[in-house]
């Protein structure tokens, strides 16, 4: 009788951890090839799952994601963009499936999740000041000093397309060194603006304009294969984004959904970031060559609801301030 008892709690074990299959449709703010070796690392873990991507901006991803649920006919099934904020305003309307019991989720360092389990951080990404080294020989060491350069000295991503940018709007006026009055000072200095941080490294790079506003990963990788750009991390602090996953509510295909969710928070699935360049998010994974260590970083924050409530009020304000 106990033998015919094992036999069948290892069915019913064996049913339980059956492997995820079938589509599963990934809205992501990721670069191109980022979101591809996602895709690659997953499918390999996951032989029966096929990942199919959309991928654009944060505020464009979010676009056509509400415009899907406005429509009643959500199409993703996971969320993979830029920051907290967009997920709070996702929770609050009821559009993301929580998932407490993700298995990796104790693994991730304090305060990076959504203590409901709707939405988890999966890497690090600072925003800091990168500038060309053949251009600029005593670089800035504050956002202060950055506003008061020459006018055309600045790039940065705009936050009507970049969620990144957007994060960064709603922490810097908050912070009483900076406020609203170093983005008044940036406007003055005819600073350039363009949809992504891609854009803003290759301008820099390429010495258009001697300094960029960017997410620290894309300079510091371009500075180890070799691109005449320096990094600064202002001695005011670093806005921080995490980029999380969540899971669309209703999606047809939640054990896929979930199995993607727990395969970004492993210690396979940060391994994956790291060697894409990335600061993991689990306290047992190594950050890559060029990073501090996660303790060691200087951060500017807000409350996510926080910067969740005034999101558009502030985008707006930037958008008549720069005239875009």
């Amino acid at each position: 009788m106990r033998r015919l008892l094992t036999l069948a709690l290892t069915l019913m074990l064996g049913i339980a951890l059956a492997q995820p299959s079938g589509t599963l449709r990934l809205y992501t703010s990721q670069p191109d090839a980022d979101a591809a070796r996602t895709k690659a690392a997953f499918e390999a873990a996951h032989p029966g799952v096929t990942v199919e991507i959309f991928r654009s901006g944060t505020e464009q991803v979010m676009a056509r994601f509400l415009l899907e649920v406005e429509a009643g006919a959500p199409q993703a099934d996971v969320l993979l963009v830029a920051d907290a904020p967009t997920f709070e305003l996702l929770k609050a309307r009821g559009l993301l499936e929580p998932f407490p019991q993700a298995v990796s989720a104790t693994a991730i360092a304090a305060g990076y999740a959504d203590p409901d389990g709707t939405y988890y951080g999966t890497k690090i990404l600072a925003t800091l000041i990168t500038y060309n080294t053949n251009m600029v020989s005593n670089p800035v060491t504050s956002w202060a000093e950055l506003a008061a350069l020459p006018a055309g000295s600045v790039i940065m991503p705009s936050p009507s397309y970049s969620g990144a940018a957007a994060y960064n709007l709603g922490v810097k006026t908050r912070d009483p060194r900076l406020g609203w009055a170093w983005y008044e000072a940036l406007a003055a200095s005819d600073v350039f603006l363009v949809q992504g941080n891609g854009a803003v490294l290759r301008s820099v790079a390429g010495g258009e304009r001697p300094y960029g506003v960017v997410v620290d990963f894309l300079p510091i990788r371009a500075a180890l294969e070799g691109s005449p750009v320096g990094i600064i991390y202002p001695r005011e602090g670093v806005p921080v984004i995490t980029e999380p996953v969540g899971i669309v509510k209703g999606t047809p295909n939640l054990e896929a959904a979930q199995a993607f969710v727990n395969f970004l928070l492993s210690v396979e699935g940060q391994r994956v970031a790291v060697d894409m360049g990335y600061m993991p998010l689990r306290n047992d994974v190594a950050p890559p060559a060029g990073f501090p260590a996660l303790a060691d970083l200087l951060q500017l924050s807000a409350p996510a609801s926080a910067l969740a409530a005034t999101r558009d009020a502030d985008k707006d304000r930037f958008a008549t301030l720069f005239g875009e």
